[in-house]
């Protein structure tokens, strides 16, 4: 008799949803309904396991004593779709365990929660508003140049103006030089100023809005119609930025700067999304709205991080004119990052030895289709890791910091976001958002200057705004367990004179808080104000302190909406430098699940924050800590409220008041969070960095002077330590 084939092996509770799975979940879906009805899929992706059945499994499998008798968190998918009927669509969020295929949980969305929209949908836009009677009367109001055609770009409505009101898109309008026969042409540089309203259930175009195109002092409304056609673009300036479109040649002078690694990468990467590089491991995921997802990271096999994701991005616009006033996108909510993720390209987007992780996205009939190369894994140098040289011999050794970068890049109409991981040879992670591609403008009268904005092209107005980001740390500080993580403010302050303990004047204190309750902390460099995430249950044996990772974000500015505004209301999270809240399983949004047409945050950090958790029980009022003075009651008061664990939620961003150098394509804004090992190991965890010389480089000789032209530094100084 022939052996019994083994099962396959079972997928790791983290790992991204197969083909097969993603298939299973939407026919689960399907079957589940009527077949009259018309059901339209948005997304389908893992559902993560609850935290309390995975740290079991996440345990076992780092003390390595998994088995098939280890018990495992099902496999689960998390499945949203629309039922579609003439007059509304149904959002239906459903969770479908994939081992019994049956439907767990349904959950249908309440009226004015309305669904991000899904890039098949903003595709539809600009066709239905080119074809819309009421979008064509308007543009009767205006004379373009010969070989201009329309185009569209579909956009979120912001904040809604009435409670009520149908799920809508608005269209921004440009024109296009086709007579250059380039589809790449830049669009932007030619705004339109009218904005066409369409009702996404009839799909039809219910008004077209005029935009104020004046200067300073011509007030917030839009001039009257005149009796004949306004020509626009009378002067036209180039705003094209691809280089075969360029009115400028092509720079000289730069030689190849290449990264070579001539024996391949130093991480390994698994099909299940384990990825391991220089005693660094983690899972990595993949979602729709977050884009790239780091699960279960550790350093030497200790835990460090339970979850590390980009939450939430919104950018508010500060010109008041209407209907400007509504202009909020939610990156993330509205439409989502991970959907808009880039295919990435070898020698372009990340350099070196470069590993790419695709993903599913569903299609509009639920059927798998592949994100291709939408995340890269790759090695950077960045800069000097650690140095010393000995005055007394002059020996110097010097090691290079290098990085392993976990990167994805959103491309969001007009603008693109690069989001990355970046873990180092220390023990530390960088988080690092860098903002690029073209402001958002509109139409400005020639000849005019603006309050709202800078004119960056003539009869062009790019708008002041902010870029307000809100990333999520679920810490695991050397332990998954509930209570074994706690967040300290920690200050440094100067100390008066005192005859007894400081004399001279020159000591500070170290004052430390901790953090007993949800709140919100902001950022204060003077007394450089820092966080914290402690394990109280093990101490350094060292120091003595409690072993941890510190938390330093820049102190940027928040929203600057009034706090009675729409924008702001939509936002809070986006008014404060850092949010800690009690975890909940699946609560990954700082301003709340739905934020399409959202007028306040529904669900979001505040709502955390006001429901009152607490994570410590010494016995204290669990009122928030003395770093911020927002006083919350006791939550042992609360009927919501449960003892939990801290998630920390990083905000920070920038305010653009763009320049003509942003124009028409702008160098990136580049801002990093920090988490540093603070008395984690007992020495300089990259002490065992090697110190070497690398033999690649080469030394550049000036005058003239080329007799060792090209030798490499081995060549030139020998071997020996850098």
């Amino acid at each position: 008799m022939g052996s019994v084939p083994s099962p396959p092996p079972q997928p790791h509770p983290l790992a991204q949803l197969s083909k097969d799975e993603f298939c299973k979940a939407r026919d689960v879906i399907v079957k589940s309904h009527d077949s009259s009805e018309s059901l339209f899929f948005r997304s389908i992706y893992l559902q993560e396991p609850r935290k309390e059945e995975l740290v079991p499994f996440l345990e076992a499998e780092h003390a390595g004593t998994l088995s098939d008798a280890t018990q495992r968190p099902p496999r689960s998918a998390f499945v949203d779709y629309d039922i579609v009927k003439p007059d509304k669509h149904q959002n239906v969020r459903s969770v479908v365990r994939l081992d019994s295929g049956e439907v767990v949980s349904s959950q249908h969305t309440v009226d004015e929660a309305y669904p991000y929209f899904t890039l098949a949908e903003f595709a539809k836009c600009e066709d239905i508003i080119l074809k819309s009677d009421l979008f064509k009367e308007a543009m009767s109001e205006f004379s373009l140049p010969e070989g201009f055609v329309i185009t569209v770009d579909p956009w979120p409505t912001g904040g809604a103006d009435g409670a009520g009101e149908p799920r809508y898109m608005q269209g921004l309008v440009f024109a296009k030089d086709a007579s250059k026969k380039n589809n790449d042409t830049n669009h932007y540089g030619f705004p339109i100023p009218i904005i066409p309203i369409i009702d996404w259930v009839t799909l039809k175009v219910i008004r077209v809005d005029r935009l104020a195109t004046g200067g300073a002092d011509d007030g917030i409304e839009p001039a009257p119609r005149g009796n004949a056609p306004k020509k626009l673009f009378r002067n036209i300036r180039s705003a094209e930025y691809v280089p075969e479109l360029l009115d400028r040649p092509l720079r000289e002078g730069l030689k190849p700067l290449n990264v070579v690694q001539p024996e391949g990468a130093s991480f390994t990467v698994q099909s299940d999304g384990l990825v391991e590089w220089q005693n660094w491991r983690f899972r990595l995921g993949v979602t729709p709205r977050e884009g790239a997802v780091l699960h279960d990271v550790c350093y030497s096999n200790r835990p460090v991080m339970y979850r590390l994701s980009y939450s939430e991005l919104t950018v508010p616009y500060g010109d008041p004119r209407p209907p400007f006033h509504r202009k909020q996108a939610f990156d993330f909510g509205d439409g989502g990052c991970g959907r808009a993720a880039n295919v990435l390209e070898l020698g372009c987007d990340c350099l070196g030895a470069i590993h790419y992780v695709s993903s599913f996205i569903a299609s509009a009939d639920g059927s798998p289709t592949e994100a291709k190369s939408v995340v890269c894994l790759h090695e950077q140098d960045n800069g000097i890791l650690f140095k010393h040289t000995n005055f007394r011999t002059g020996r110097a050794v010097v090691t290079r910091s290098r990085e392993l970068v976990v990167q994805f890049i959103a491309t969001l109409a007009n603008y693109e976001y690069v989001f990355a991981f970046k873990l180092d040879l220390a023990g530390g992670i960088t988080l690092e958002t860098r903002a690029t591609g073209i402001v958002s403008v509109v139409a400005i009268d020639e000849g005019k200057k603006s309050n709202y904005g800078n004119v960056v092209s003539p009869g062009v107005l790019a708008q002041n705004h902010q870029h307000i980001f809100a990333a999520r740390i679920d810490p695991a500080i050397d332990s998954y367990r509930q209570g074994d993580t706690q967040v300290v403010v920690e200050e440094s302050h100067g100390a008066k004179i005192d005859a007894k303990t400081n004399p001279h004047g020159n000591l500070y204190e170290v004052r430390r808080s901790t953090v007993a309750a949800p709140t919100w902390i902001d950022a204060e460099p003077k007394v450089n104000r820092t966080l914290r995430l402690e394990n109280p249950k093990k101490q350094n044996e060292v120091s003595g302190k409690k072993v941890g990772y510190k938390l330093m974000a820049p102190a940027t500015q928040m929203m600057m909406a009034d706090d009675d505004s729409i924008l702001a209301k939509r936002a809070p999270f986006a008014k404060h430098n850092m949010w800690v809240t009690g975890h909940r399983d699946g609560e990954l949004w700082a301003a709340g699940e739905f934020t399409n047409q959202s007028r306040r945050e529904k669900g979001g950090v505040s709502d955390m924050v006001s429901r009152g958790d607490w994570f410590t029980d010494d016995g204290n009022s669990h009122t928030a800590d003395a770093a911020n003075g927002n006083g919350h009651l006791d939550p042992h008061d609360s009927t919501s409220g449960r003892k939990s664990s801290p998630v920390l939620w990083p905000v920070y961003g920038f305010t653009h008041n763009p320049r003509v150098e942003d124009w028409p394509v702008m160098p990136v804004e580049a801002y990093q969070i920090h988490l540093r090992p603070a008395d984690f190991f007992t020495s300089n965890p990259a002490l065992d960095v090697p110190s070497t010389r690398n033999q690649s480089s080469v030394l550049v000789q000036c005058c003239g002077d080329v007799d060792e032209q090209g030798k490499t530094v081995r060549e030139i100084l020998g071997n020996g330590q850098g």
